[in-house]
Formats: structure tokens, sequence, C-alpha cells
């Protein structure tokens, strides 16, 4: 039912793109089950709704004409604060800052009573029931590391450490970065040595705050 307002609302607001999750994403990957509800909310949004049927249905509106201005205003405050500091690189300290203030602040209304979010702090119910949810076969696990080493035995193991040396020299200096990659893959490196050369380089990001 969220899903469905968040879809409508979306779809009201002139979106391009819509993706409607599945009501047990949030605990694994959903299930079949899960994943059609999801795909027939869209179907009942794009063709039985109307919604779709006006480019702009909250034309005119003066409250949600002022949320918008609203949203803008303050997005262009972030941004600025974010040029301010020398460009999102170099913000990447106060992004994460202000991504976990924004969490907690939701966290706390929501723990206060100040949010309501039905069945979570209201309304609750004693008897939880927890869908089925998808489990992954192991074997699956089994054969895709089965067929990844036989990739890697049927490659040249040599090309495929000049290209990911090629990468890590790219990635020291201050040159595109893409056509390494797309010239590594094409020999055959695969996603994860890919991605573990340019580790080497620039190392994995920790907050320092």
């Amino acid at each position: 039912m969220r899903v469905a307002l968040q879809g409508f609302a979306a779809v009201c607001g002139g979106t391009q793109s819509l993706h409607t999750n599945g009501f047990d994403e949030a605990l694994a990957l959903p299930t079949e089950h899960a994943a059609k509800i999801a795909l027939r909310t869209q179907q009942i949004l794009a063709h039985e709704s109307g919604a779709a049927d006006t480019v702009d249905p909250f034309a005119g509106s003066y409250f949600v004409e002022s949320l918008t201005d609203e949203i803008e205003a303050r997005a262009n405050e972030l941004i600025a604060k974010v040029d301010a500091l020398g460009g999102s690189v170099n913000a990447i300290g106060f992004i994460t800052g202000e991504i976990d203030e924004s969490a907690w602040g939701y966290q706390e209304r929501y723990r206060i009573g100040q949010d309501v979010v039905v069945g979570v702090n209201k309304f609750e119910e004693d008897d939880i029931q927890v869908p089925d949810l998808l489990r992954v076969d192991p074997e699956s696990e089994r054969e895709q590391v089965a067929r990844l080493e036989a990739f890697k035995q049927n490659r040249d193991q040599q090309l495929v450490r000049q290209r990911l040396e090629e990468l890590r020299e790219t990635a020291r200096g201050s040159e595109n970065l893409l056509p390494a990659i797309r010239q590594a893959l094409k020999d055959r490196c695969s996603l994860g040595e890919v991605c573990g050369a340019m580790q080497d380089v620039f190392g994995s990001y920790a907050p320092t705050f």
C-alpha cells in the first residue's frame, strides 16, 4: 500500500522512470509473489488509475508548487555548500554527515512518535507475521564459483596481469579511468579484479567523524 501511494505520487510528479519495491525487499531478495505485486502496482497506475493521462495533474496547485519551490531552494543551498568546500570529492565528509544526520532525524521522529509509521510505532500488532522469504540455493553459489574458476583458467593470465597493472598506473595519474577499465574487462579481467586494482591505489573510504 505504501508503494502504491509512492508510485502514484511519482507519476503525478512527472517521473520519467519508476521502480516499485517488493514488500519483502527490506528483508531479502523479493520472492516471485512480491515482485508480481510490485509489477501489478505499476500496471494499475499506468492503465487503471488515469494518473498518467495528464502531463501535470497538479499544475497550478499552490501547495504543490510551494513545495517544489522549497525543494529547489534547499537543494541549491546544499549545492552551494558543496561548491564552497571544493566540490563533491572534497566535500565527501560533509555529504555523508548530512545523510547520517537526516537518517538519525527520521529515526528519532519515529522513536518519539512525532511521525507515525503504521504498524511500527502506532497500531502495532503483537502477532507479527514474517512472510516466506526467498532462499538462494547454496548450489547456485557453488555453480557460480565453478564458472568463475573455469573463466579464469581459459584466459591469457599474463595479459590479465598487464591490464590490471595498466589500470593501477592510470589510477595513480589524472587520466580518465574508463578506457583502462574497458580494456581490462575486454581482455577478460573479472569485475572483482578490476575493483581490486583500483582499491590498491585508492584504498577504501572510511569516515573520519
